[in-house]
This record gives structure tokens, C-alpha cells and sequence, in this order.
């Protein structure tokens, strides 16, 4: 049954998104901010508030099911977006979120996110990205740098770390952007834009763990650092960056490389999130320090029908062909028995 928009006539606040459980994370953590904005983003969406879902998995992002006076599902380790995948396809007028850290989503969890960017299920994915395991005490997690310390690798992890835009644009996800978490106007940018997104909306955000990776995306977000190695995308735009706004990307061969504009021309590239093809996204999605500013933003953001839109109707569509309409004309139909 299709909710009312409007149940409840009063505007929302962010005090509507307030459970009445304590905040449990450490002083200073990135995951606060994360959900003050998310409290605040909610009032902006047009939906009654019964069709909020919040839906996590473990860890110590996963804790924010609690905190979101929304209804809500603590599912277990990695399995996540598996769940909200059921629960939209069961309620497509939901608007399901799902919260998530870079050891759930993609370590336990990789095989239900990738086929989830793939299906393009209309979910909101926020992959609360710290580059380590928080809750279980410092042990490293698929994106962890190689060579950072953890509890699993006290000399220096020893793997190579996953790119999460790289494995979800390449997974055929239709939105992904990244954001800092000391960034809260562009958080809530992202978010909305997430929401009136139809498919699957990836957002990873460097979040700050201040027990065992604390300062582990410093250089990135930093006061002093972040102008020259972030570069904030906007669809339609130049992608420029630095401290006077006088760099920007460019095209050569196959490659993007960095340009510094000469006599206040700007010969950056323009910004196209909606650009079917991958590769430039990808590439975005790849840029690291020390060689370029890390891509901030919305990367991609591209129209495709969503995943619950074509299993409906492929149901609709069998429906309408079959004779037997549900479950009890099946079991009535063909030869029956009455046994006394």
C-alpha cells in the first residue's frame, strides 16, 4: 500500500531522528558528525516518516541504527545490504539506508555490495570508511595502506588496499561520491543528492577513528593541507583545485594529469557526473596523494531503471499471463484430494 506522503502535517526536525539511546563512540570520532548530518538530511526528504529504514550491520558505524529514531535493523556481520535488499524489494516505497564500515562492506560483506551495485537496488549505501577494524581492537581492514601498523600487522600491513570507488563504479554502481567528515555542508550536498538518486547511492566517508587510525586522512582533510589535496567536484563545472584555484585535471592520452592555469586561463577539465561511460569516473576515483588531490564529491551519478522497478514487473508481468493469481488458487488447481 502506497504511505501518505504527509501523515503527520508538522514539519520534521532533527530531534524527530533522535532515539532516546546514549551516543556510544569514542570522544572525538568521525562517526558524530556523520550522524548530525544524517539526523538533519532526513528532515529534508519527502517522505513520511514511517518509511524511514535504517538498516546496519557490525561494527562500530553499524551502532547508528540505535541512535536514528527511524525503524531500524542491527543485521549481522556483512550482511546488510543483503537485508535492505529484501526489505525494498518487500516495500519498495521504503527509503532505506544502510550504514556500513570498510571491514563489514568490504571485507564479509564485498559479495552483497558488489552484486548490489551491479543489480542497482535503490538503496543508500554510507560505507563509514576509517581504514581500519575499529570495534575489534586495530586489526587491518581491506583498506588499510599498506605498511600503516595494525594488531594483524605490527610491522605494516602487508596487503594491497582496496579503492572502494574504484570497486564500486567497477561493480557497475550508478552513484558514488566520497566526502570527508569534517566537511558537513557537503556531506548533506551528497546525501540529498543520494536520495533523489534512483538505484544504488554508494557514499564513502573518510572517517576519522581516533584510537587506532587517528590522523590517517590528515593530509587529505587537514586545515592546512586540504585545498591542495582535495579537489570538490561539481557536475558542470571545472575541476579545480589549490590554494588560488589556479590548478586544475587534464586529459592526455589516456591518462588524467594536473595543469596549472598560465595568465588566469582555466583549461581544466569540466566535471560530467552523468556520463554513461566509467572510464573518467574511474579514473577520478583513483586519484591519490602524493602525485594528485583526492576526488571529492559527487564522482558519478548516472540514470538507470532501479533493480526493485524490474523484478515488480517481471512479477506483474507473469501475473498477468498466468491463470492462478496467488498461492491458495495453486494449491486448489489441478487434481485434488479430500481425505476423511
Amino acid at each position: 500500500m502506497q504511505a501518505e506522503k504527509t501523515k503527520d502535517k508538522r514539519a520534521l526536525t532533527s530531534k524527530d531522528f533522535k532515539s532516546d539511546q546514549a551516543v556510544r563512540w569514542c570522544p572525538g570520532c568521525g562517526d558524530y558528525m556523520i550522524l548530525a548530518i544524517m539526523q538533519k538530511a532526513f528532515t529534508q526528504m519527502d517522505n513520511a516518516k514511517e518509511n524511514f529504514l535504517s538498516v546496519s550491520g557490525i561494527g562500530c558505524s553499524s551502532r547508528i541504527t540505535y541512535y536514528l529514531e527511524t525503524y531500524g535493523i542491527h543485521s549481522i556481520h556483512g550482511r546488510a545490504i543483503s537485508v535492505a535488499t529484501g526489505a525494498k524489494l518487500a516495500n519498495p516505497d521504503l527509503n532505506v539506508w544502510v550504514f556500513t564500515g570498510d571491514g563489514d562492506c568490504m571485507a564479509i560483506g564485498g559479495n552483497h555490495f558488489i552484486h548490489a551495485c551491479r543489480r542497482n537496488v535503490n538503496l543508500n549505501i554510507i560505507i563509514f570508511n576509517n581504514k581500519i577494524y575499529g570495534m575489534t581492537k586495530g586489526q587491518s581492514s581491506p583498506t588499510t595502506p599498506a605498511g600503516v601498523k595494525t594488531k594483524t600487522a605490527p610491522e605494516g600491513s602487508y596487503e594491497n588496499p582496496f579503492n572502494i570507488g574504484e570497486v564500486a563504479i567497477g561493480a557497475g554502481a550508478t552513484f558514488f561520491a566520497r566526502v570527508p567528515d569534517n566537511n558537513p555542508k557537503l556531506m548533506e550536498d551528497v546525501m540529498m543528492q543520494a536520495y533523489h538518486h534512483k538505484g544504488t547511492s554508494v557514499i564513502e566517508v573518510l572517517q576519522n577513528c581516533v584510537i587506532f587510525t587517528d590522523g590517517i586522512h590528515e593530509k587529505i582533510t587537514g586545515r592546512d593541507t586540504k585545498d591542495d589535496n582535495q579537489i570538490i567536484l561539481e557536475h558542470g563545472k571545472p575541476m579545480i583545485f589549490g590554494k588560488e584555484e589556479n590548478r586544475g585535471l587534464k586529459i592526455n592520452g589516456m591518462r588524467l594529469e594536473k595543469t596549472v592555469f598560465e595568465n588566469g586561463t582555466d583549461d581544466s577539465l569540466n566535471h560530467d557526473a552523468e556520463e554513461i561511460d566509467p572510464l573518467l569516473h574511474l579514473a577520478l576515483s583513483k586519484l591519490h596523494l602524493p602525485d594528485y588531490p583526492v576526488a571529492m564529491g559527487v564522482i558519478r551519478k548516472v540514470k538507470s531503471t532501479p533493480f526493485e522497478e524490474r523484478v515488480h514487473s517481471a512479477i506483474a508481468s507473469v501475473k498477468k499471463q498466468n491463470k492462478i493469481k496467488n498461492t491458495d488458487q495453486l494449491f486448489r488447481s489441478g487434481n485434488t484430494w479430500q481425505i476423511e
